[in-house]
């Protein structure tokens, strides 16, 4: 069985723990890979080879870091298929969305390959008498990333793209779930003729995790997964003085007045509910009917529920994958029922779902629950699987209220032609992301990534300025020269005279 090790000084290390755990292939619901848990001299490893890379990558010229990012994208282009079959077969997800998946994350590559336009400093002349000031970027260090299941590919290159385009080098722990798909990057960078030890891979679980929190040469730490563990990865970095930027969890809610063209509210939904199985932080989870439209939109978003076609990520056909695991896939299911014992109307339901040959994987239907109470846990909860909620609100002043309620802020939109609506909408609604007739409000590359309240722990959002902020620390530097005509130096404290 093929063993995913750690990437670490520019090569392939075997993991020494002996600890292992099952890649499974989503589809079928077979183990066809493992991958190997680092040791805590594992991680102290790659974090000395990236150390040791700094000393020349923190000072290499732009024009060779550039050089570099122009090559790797030319490579992820050239092999975008497959990394993409990588991740349908890790993850489960349709190949559309993998290649989709591979192109948002080579946005950011492509953003990082303009980084010295980005990194341009600020000058003043002549602030006092022959003395100028200057303002100017540079590198932390040692940079860690810790990434998630559901985007494998995407999320890593939101992240070390940018902080080795600014002069860090990078330790990224990738989720043990789908390891593949950023190891193939890893390999890539190295073939573009990324230095050894600039991007290192560690795989691994709490052990690698808390290794490199706790590590006194990590200067900062980029999160994406669920509320808690933000939670965690921001107060166990910040206890050992590092800058975090932890995204957390969300509860989309899409808002649909009666003006909206429901038809066309109907497919966003649908699209954004169940694509990728449900299973991104941006999904709609919530659909937010005003007054008179919930009947007519609950039909039609059924109506097309029904017609999906599931099946595996490798068949053309398939619009929606499984789900990664089959734990997770049974606790989805479990929501459903809950949701109607606690006063949901089950209008689809996705449970106890088959695909004919792939019995064993780990499939599950959509759900669509209408008329959901708040305080059932399929609203509270981040599910983060194919189940669409429907709360009818009386009038958009209700239904701004009940958004704004939410302890999440991650994306939210509405739907409508109504201009002044929309206007208001974007202004009042407390959410980092706001979509207006767009249900995934996810921002291109040069604009920042990010949620608020329980959706964001840091002062940073991922990729754009921000992300360039993030990676970099500010230095003013206040110089003055003594003109040659000068018969001497005055060395007294600088004015403004």
């Amino acid at each position: 069985m093929k063993t995913i090790n750690h990437w670490i000084g520019g090569k392939p290390v075997e993991g020494t723990s002996g600890r292992f755990a099952p890649v499974y292939n989503p589809a079928t619901g077979t183990q066809e890979k493992q991958v190997a848990f680092a040791t805590v001299d594992e991680v102290d490893a790659a974090v000395a080879s990236a150390k040791a890379a700094f000393e020349s990558w923190g000072t290499a010229s732009l024009a060779k870091r550039t050089a570099f990012l122009f090559k790797y994208r030319e490579l992820l282009d050239a092999h975008r298929d497959e990394i993409a079959a990588l991740i349908t077969a890790e993850h489960g997800k349709v190949h559309s969305d993998a290649l989709g998946e591979v192109a948002r994350g080579m946005e950011i590559v492509e953003l990082a390959c303009g980084i010295p336009e980005k990194l341009k400093g600020e000058l003043s002349t002549q602030v006092s008498t022959r003395v100028d000031v200057a303002s100017i970027r540079q590198p932390l260090g040692v940079v860690a990333g810790i990434t998630p299941f559901n985007f494998p590919a995407m999320v890593p290159m939101w992240m070390f793209p940018i902080a080795i385009a600014c002069g860090n080098t990078f330790v990224l722990k990738p989720s043990e779930k789908d390891p593949s798909a950023s190891y193939l990057l890893a390999e890539l960078a190295s073939q573009a003729g990324l230095p050894d030890g600039v991007l290192n891979i560690v795989q691994g679980d709490k052990v690698a995790v808390d290794r490199l929190l706790e590590h006194p040469d990590i200067a900062a730490v980029s999160f994406v997964g669920s509320t808690p563990i933000a939670k965690y990865i921001q107060l166990k970095a910040v206890e050992h003085g590092k800058r975090v930027q932890a995204l957390g969890g969300a509860k989309n809610h899409m808002l649909v007045l009666p003006d909206a063209d429901l038809d066309f509210a109907a497919d966003q939904a649908i699209n954004a509910a169940y694509g990728s199985a449900g299973e991104r932080c941006m999904a709609v989870s919530v659909v937010v009917a005003v007054g008179d439209t919930g009947d007519e939109l609950v039909g039609k978003i059924a109506e097309r529920a029904k017609a999906l076609k599931i099946g595996p990520g490798t068949d053309p056909s398939s619009e929606m994958g499984p789900l990664i695991t089959r734990e997770h896939r049974d606790k989805v299911a479990l929501y459903v029922a809950s949701a109607a014992e606690q006063g949901a109307e089950v209008v689809v339901d996705g449970t106890g779902y088959t695909v004919d040959g792939h019995e064993e994987g780990f499939f599950l239907g959509v759900s669509l629950l209408d008329k959901v109470p708040v305080t059932a846990d399929a609203y509270r909860d981040e599910i983060f699987g194919p189940v669409l909620c429907v709360v009818r609100a009386e009038t958009y002043d209700d239904a701004i209220k009940l958004i704004n309620s939410s302890r999440w802020g991650n994306g939210t939109a509405i739907f409508t032609r109504d201009g002044g609506a929309a206007r208001r909408f974007q202004l009042e609604v407390q959410a980092g992301m706001v979509g207006v007739n767009v249900p995934i409000p996810v921002p291109v590359g040069y604009h920042s990534f990010g949620g608020w309240k329980d959706s964001l722990f840091g002062d940073h959002h991922i990729y754009g300025n921000d992300g360039i902020a993030f990676y970099t620390q500010g230095k003013v530097i206040t110089t003055r020269w003594p003109d040659p005509s000068d018969g001497g130096i005055n060395l007294g404290f600088p004015s403004n005279s």
